[in-house]
């Protein structure tokens, strides 16, 4: 079940920095290689301290994070909706992917060329949206002719189309990303979702600073500005300083620690793009301990116990009987399953049951 997070933005805004970046964090475990699918397609671990206590308890043969797809999507620029560029193999990549990183450069650099000669989180932000939007409305417009030809002949569900393309054309032309259209009920949903339109996908930014900036956020005017823009959208931020950050990815594990201490950090910035990516999809992880293996699984937020098992294997989901659940902290603070069972902290789960970010399940099932 794999889930794809795009890095879109400007040319030289640090995309590549980044994402390139995330390809060399291979490092932290050797057991699962960053393997690029494609030159710009890469599988990317997904950090999990509590994956790493649980190691701890159990001692493994095997620790297997789970993963999220990081997608490199090429340099956007003006006219990219009319074909300018690469306009169309961006936009085409953008489609198949499930979230949107927008990379932004909240940096001046007289070393690095910004495209349009200045500096301007906001003004970038706009040109790529209404890029977007004008190829969105491209669709919208193709979508209401054809539900306006249908409709003729009192179809309601193309009646509906028609009434609903009308509207989010106008909130389109507007510069107005579809994500912020508000639609009614589960037919309106449907026929949004089957038009695949590129600014219906969730955002977060991801500002890129200089070093100094990464220090003192609240003096930076780029970053704050974003950070508004960000506020009325309610998308989230993560600030991060590309250029440390592949510092960091070039490093030797073992030498990480202290070197993000001398630049004042706790993780690497890149953690927290990967944590609200997986977020962003409404992801969550489960997760299985034993002496052979202590595993991280994702699942979609508000799963059941049964669609749960069957990320395992899909007879788990067809013969599930239940579920015994831990829940992590408990684990980690008792030691071991028999102190959790004894002290009354390990649950019987049914069918019903809806998996919490954080669970340590074993599955009973029969088939």
């Amino acid at each position: 079940m794999g889930f794809s997070c795009g890095i879109v933005g400007l040319p030289n805004v640090g995309k590549s920095t980044l994402f390139n970046s995330l390809s060399s964090a291979k490092a932290e475990a050797a057991n699962f290689p960053f393997c690029t699918i494609e030159p710009n397609v890469g599988v990317v671990l997904v950090p999990d301290p509590r994956l790493d206590a649980l190691a701890r308890i159990y001692e493994p043969e095997k620790v297997t994070p789970t993963t999220i797809q990081f997608v490199d999507i090429a340099g956007l620029v003006r006219g990219a909706s009319k074909g300018e560029g690469l306009g169309n193999q961006f936009l085409s990549h953008i489609r198949e992917v499930d979230a949107v990183a927008h990379v932004v450069r909240c940096f001046a650099d007289d070393n690095v060329v910004h495209v349009d000669g200045r500096v301007d989180p906001l003004a970038d932000i706009a040109t790529i949206e209404t890029e977007l939007c004008l190829k969105d409305l491209d669709t919208v417009s193709k979508r209401l002719e054809r539900a306006r030809k249908q409709s003729k002949g009192g179809d309601p569900t193309e009646r509906l189309a028609a009434d609903l393309c009308e509207k989010l054309a106008a909130h389109l032309d507007q510069g107005k990303p579809a994500r912020s259209f508000a639609v009614d009920g589960e037919k309106e949903r449907t026929i949004l979702r089957d038009m695949q339109l590129l600014t219906a996908k969730p955002v977060f930014y991801v500002a890129n600073v200089d070093e100094a900036s990464l220090a003192n956020l609240e003096g930076s005017s780029h970053y704050q500005a974003l950070l508004g823009l960000a506020r009325d959208e309610g998308a989230p931020v993560v600030p991060i300083c590309a250029a440390l950050e592949e510092q960091i990815a070039e490093l030797e594990p073992a030498d990480r620690p202290e070197f993000l201490q001398s630049a004042g950090l706790s993780e690497p910035g890149l953690n927290q793009v990967i944590r609200t990516g997986y977020e962003l999809l409404g992801l969550i992880t489960y997760l299985t301990a034993g002496k052979k293996e202590c595993r991280a699984w994702t699942i979609r937020r508000g799963w059941t116990a049964p669609q749960a098992a069957g990320v395992i294997h899909t007879d788990f989901e067809r013969g599930f009987i239940k579920a015994e659940v831990i829940w992590w902290e408990d684990l980690v603070a008792l030691g071991s399953e028999a102190k959790c069972r004894e002290a009354g902290k390990l649950a019987i789960e049914g069918k019903e049951y809806v998996v919490r970010d954080g669970d340590v399940i074993h599955f009973r099932f029969n088939v």
